[in-house]
């Protein structure tokens, strides 16, 4: 059994889960997600709470048994409390604006980047950090790893955009001529 798929799902107060048709919706007060789910797993609401279970024990159906709870429970904190990533840019000159749904970077390269924020995110710009807000956690993250992806950060002087958690392994670089 499943470590994850078998504990359940609590409910908040002011989020609505149903299940019908092979679709999870998830209403709450920051908005409104769905998810398709498969035939390996079953999914009940009682009493407050999200129950996944799984049909049998073939390898799909494990694969699935907690890959689904974890989305349901990501859903729910999403449409209750929203789910925030701060990126931080570091570099001489590096710098970003918001203009609108329009993030503008200037990186170090000869021209300047437009990246256009998706809908469903909102963005804030708060000096060199730039922090992405949105229900839908998928979303939120693979936005901030396509900004970041932009001007990677570098081993040597730690030059470009990085999550304000991760931590840049330096190296010492070159130490001088031969002698």
């Amino acid at each position: 059994m499943s470590r994850i798929g078998k504990l359940p799902v609590a409910i908040p107060a002011g989020v609505k889960v149903t299940v019908a048709d092979g679709l999870i919706t998830v209403e709450g007060p920051k908005g409104k997600l769905t998810q398709p789910t498969r035939s390996e797993v079953a999914i009940e609401v009682k009493d407050n709470e999200v129950i996944v279970t799984r049909h049998d024990d073939e390898m799909a159906s494990r694969s699935c048994h907690g890959l689904y709870r974890q989305l349901i429970h990501n859903m729910i904190i999403g449409v209750s409390q929203g789910f925030t990533k701060v990126l931080v840019i570091n570099g001489v000159g590096y710098r970003a604006e918001l203009k609108d749904n329009v993030l503008t970077l200037s990186l170090g390269y000869s021209t300047i980047i437009d990246y256009i924020i998706p809908e469903g995110i909102t963005a804030k710009v708060d000096g060199t950090k730039v922090a992405i807000f949105g229900i839908d956690k998928a979303k939120v993250g693979q936005v901030c790893a396509e900004i970041r992806s932009l001007r990677a950060p570098e081993p040597y002087k730690g030059k470009g955009i990085k999550y304000e958690t991760e931590n840049i392994r330096r190296k010492v670089g070159k130490s001088g001529g031969k002698k």
